[in-house]
């Protein structure tokens, strides 16, 4: 009796692939739509009338499995099966730095003890494709000359997102660290002539370019931000967090990005700042169907006049919705009140400290009512606190604050300015008070 091919699943598991763009003939714009991952081919016969016959369902699993033309070596010693494919390759290499491979080999093989012996029983991997292992094995059996094209403008980064995947997967660490190194580097490497000193914007590109290189760059941010992620990598994952920043706000079509991907992985540092942007540049609305054309998530809808509209999912939506509203009150509070300092010593003994306070007090009262102030949304707190730090400025020395004081005040409003943008992210959450 023939023994099974068991899955080998290490624990830790690389998450699906993202949602991915596909552009909508008729409207232009970009449908966000699950990733499908085709193994399976249909057959459509005719039969002699002409007509058609029920398609057949071919899996590509029952078409058999093929040998890969690069890494199924004539002698190697273990063979694998990824997806349709099989690699036949040495154990020795695959039990090196400290992998996840070592270990299982030196089990006892019990039942199964042919497993991985024959292209009939091969130890089957799950959750990886076939162009990711063979990137990977790239890795391991490139000769150095090879391996040099790594540290070069000519560096291939899927390439190397796909070492990194894999090799986090199975714990290779010492290829994974190397393959995270050369990312980094990558990054720095492709300096953008738009914004000095933050890699990766000359990588991605903006509204102006086709909708499909816009893709590839969505799906890109997105591997790298999973990648960092899943190696616990802060180096990498600030630096795409800071490309996203950027990114936003010269397109919307990245602050959705950026918000969708602060809500799958969490990201604290990007979702307030993501929210926020999305607010007050679009119009965002929930799928709808209008005009015979169904509009879903990641919609861009162009307008007349006015901010664009966009496609939020209803969460989405209310997490808008709450961080408009809170602001809003937020800046109801912050206009009837200004933000306290502590007076000078020396304002006790050579100024009149009460003066001091209603000077500070009368300035607060006139500039947040200004006409440049009230021009910008009542939610838009950290603009309305801009302006007023740039009226400060102009104030000058015709008024009744002491000169300590005056500093001690403006360094408040910058102190409210920080507190509110740590406090972004909870501004945007649904439930709690309003």
């Amino acid at each position: 009796m023939e023994s099974p091919n068991t899955p080998f699943i290490p624990v830790h598991e690389f998450s699906p692939e993202p949602d991915i763009v596909i552009e909508d003939q008729h409207t232009q714009s970009p449908l966000r739509k699950r990733a499908r991952h085709n193994t399976s081919s249909v057959d459509i016969t005719t039969s002699e009338s002409g007509q058609l016959e029920s398609p057949v369902i071919v899996s590509e699993e029952s078409k058999g499995p093929v040998r890969d033309d690069a890494y199924y070596m004539a002698d190697g010693s273990c063979i694998l099966r990824v997806q349709n494919t099989l690699f036949k390759v040495h154990r020795t290499i695959l039990s090196k730095d400290q992998s996840f491979f070592g270990p299982m080999f030196t089990l006892p093989q019990g039942e199964f003890g042919d497993e991985g012996t024959s292209d009939d029983h091969p130890i089957v991997l799950q959750g990886d494709t076939a162009e990711e292992f063979r990137n990977f094995l790239w890795a391991l059996y490139a000769l150095p000359s090879e391996l040099i094209i790594v540290r070069s403008p000519k560096a291939d980064l899927s390439r190397l997102i796909d070492i990194a995947k894999v090799s986090s997967k199975y714990t290779f660490k010492s290829t994974e660290t190397w393959a995270l190194d050369a990312i980094q580097e990558y990054l720095e490497r492709n300096m953008s002539p738009l914004f000095n000193d933050n890699p990766l914007i000359r990588m991605f590109p903006t509204l102006s370019t086709r909708s499909s290189a816009l893709l590839e760059s969505e799906g890109q941010i997105a591997r790298l931000i999973r990648l960092a992620q899943m190696c616990s990598h802060s180096r990498l994952m600030d630096t795409m967090i800071q490309l996203l920043q950027k990114l936003m706000s010269g397109s919307l079509h990245y602050s959705y990005l950026a918000m969708t991907i602060a809500d799958d992985f969490n990201l604290r540092d990007l979702r307030g700042a993501a929210y926020l942007e999305v607010m007050q540049t679009s119009v965002f609305v929930c799928p709808s169907v209008g005009n015979g054309h169904t509009y879903m998530e990641g919609d861009i809808q162009e307008t007349n006049e006015g901010p664009q509209r966009l496609v939020v999912s209803p969460m989405q939506q209310l997490r808008l919705l709450s961080g408009y509203h809170r602001l809003s009150k937020a800046w109801d509070r912050l206009r009837a009140v200004p933000p306290q300092f502590e007076h000078s010593p020396s304002c006790g003994a050579t100024w009149h400290q009460h003066g001091c306070t209603q000077s500070w007090s009368d300035f607060w009262k006139e500039k947040t009512r200004s006409e440049s102030v009230l021009s910008l949304g009542s939610a838009n707190v950290l603009g309305r606190l801009g302006i007023i730090v740039k009226e400060f400025d102009k104030w000058g020395s015709a008024t009744y604050m002491h000169h300590d004081c005056k500093s001690a005040a403006r360094r408040s409003i910058h102190e409210k300015v920080k507190q509110i943008q740590q406090a972004l992210p909870d501004y945007f959450t649904e439930g709690g008070e309003y």
